[in-house]
């Protein structure tokens, strides 16, 4: 049985925040609410008050911007960001994890934010959206922050968000706009399955990067790598950056041995693209 809790629904950013000022932190905000409701029925979460953001226009934006990248409203779907032509374009490393998130009916209804504030370690967009140096706009009453998402999950679905606080969209610069891009998830099966570890690379103008996730309490990143760095070399810097754990789904050793299987298929890849 679902506990008590009023359901509100505004229609505007400023209605939002007026509803956290009073309610907060007693107060969930929700857009697809995939995860929230799942924690509600659980009896995991228990918010006195519930927050429907679909109603705000502006949370609904996906757009790109020659300067600012391309910006991801808080409201935006998975298969939303799947259907426009220059994620696929500019970041084929987001199109790649997009379609390993989930079935096609919840990502009818998951949101791209969500899966971020969501800060899951198994979440499919952490590790992508970290090589393309991704930023979260949050906001409330008092203004608006931008933080880059290394700095944004702290923690093992510990996010840096006040009580008070939205997160509005999320901007992917241009920088790594029309790198070479990939990704790699081991699940348990071949459908709809969290991931087991996954791994995520983008190359661009003699450069690589990856990003792991289920590998460490938060995404890890490894940064800047140049493209003529041996397989070996690489590998070695990844498994001194991740913390993996053993837990119901894999064993700590099987993780970390996937993550060099996952790098080396990645910049094979690459090569056979021709990476420059």
């Amino acid at each position: 049985m679902l506990h008590d809790f009023s359901y509100r629904r505004p229609v505007s950013l400023d209605e939002a925040f007026r509803i956290l000022d009073e309610s907060a932190p007693e107060a969930a905000v929700f857009a697809g609410g995939t995860d929230l409701f799942v924690g509600i029925r659980a009896g995991i979460a228990r918010p006195r008050v519930v927050v429907d953001l679909k109603g705000i226009p502006e949370l609904h934006r996906l757009a790109w911007d020659d300067r600012e990248g391309l910006s991801v409203g808080a409201c935006v779907t998975v298969n939303q960001l799947l259907a426009e032509s220059i994620t696929e374009e500019r970041f084929p490393v987001l199109h790649a994890a997009g379609e390993e998130l989930a079935t096609f009916q919840l990502r009818n209804r998951a949101t791209v934010v969500g899966n971020i504030v969501t800060a899951s370690p198994c979440g499919d967009f952490g590790s992508p959206l970290l090589t393309l140096g991704g930023i979260v706009e949050l906001a409330s009453s008092a203004g608006t922050r931008q933080v880059p998402l290394a700095e944004f999950i702290t923690g093992v679905k510990q996010t840096i968000i006040g009580p008070s606080e939205i997160v509005t969209r999320l901007v992917v610069p241009p920088d790594w706009a029309g790198a070479f891009g990939g990704y790699q998830k081991l699940k348990r099966i071949k459908g709809h399955d969290l991931g087991v570890v996954s791994v995520a690379m983008v190359s661009l103008k003699g450069t690589m990067r990856f990003g792991i996730s289920s590998a460490a309490p938060t995404p890890v990143l490894l940064a800047d790598i140049p493209l003529d760095t041996p397989l070996e070399t690489v590998q070695a810097r990844a498994q001194a950056a991740i913390s993996p754990i053993d837990d119901v789904r894999c064993t700590r050793e099987y993780r970390a041995f996937m993550v060099n299987i996952f790098i080396r298929r990645l910049m094979e890849a690459c090569n056979q693209e021709a990476c420059a």
